[in-house]
């Protein structure tokens, strides 16, 4: 199995998208639509704080008929973050992702955020580990080396 530290360096993208408690959920919004992402962490300097992502806003804002221009982000984020390590493997933050109907993870190194990973980065894990086991076993059966 894959490590999250292994995962992290397929990305294309390294930067880790943040925004401050106190900024605009329209701020956040445009942002996230810029970065074509589904979440933003939210971090108070160094500290984080809280993650925002498209489920915070369609069922706190959207739903309950809240203005994006109005509310900050410290109002409606997810403030109980589950974070994991670099050395955890994909297949135990797929357990988690699935356990705790979560999409994405913050991976944080002592008290340092390091990196955020996807369940679209664990599923693109999944494939390429699956396609070269096939691919193995193929030569294996073929006889090729």
């Amino acid at each position: 199995m894959t490590s999250v530290a292994e995962i992290l360096k397929t990305k294309s993208d390294h930067t880790v998208q943040s925004i401050a408690p106190t900024d605009t959920v329209r701020h956040a919004l445009q942002r996230m639509a810029d970065k074509s992402i589904g979440a933003l962490l939210v971090m108070d300097g160094d500290a984080l704080v809280g993650i925002f992502t498209e489920r915070d806003y369609a069922r706190k804002i959207a739903l309950q008929g809240r203005s994006s221009v109005d509310t900050r982000v410290l109002e409606v984020m997810t403030p109980r973050v589950v974070v994991v390590r670099p050395e955890q493997r994909s297949d135990e933050c797929m357990a988690l992702m699935t356990q705790r109907r979560l999409r994405h993870l913050p991976v944080v190194e002592g008290e340092r955020v390091v990196g955020l990973i996807s369940i679209g980065d664990l599923v693109k894990n999944i494939i390429s580990e699956q396609q070269f086991t096939i691919e193995q076993l193929e030569h294996y059966i073929s006889g090729q080396r």
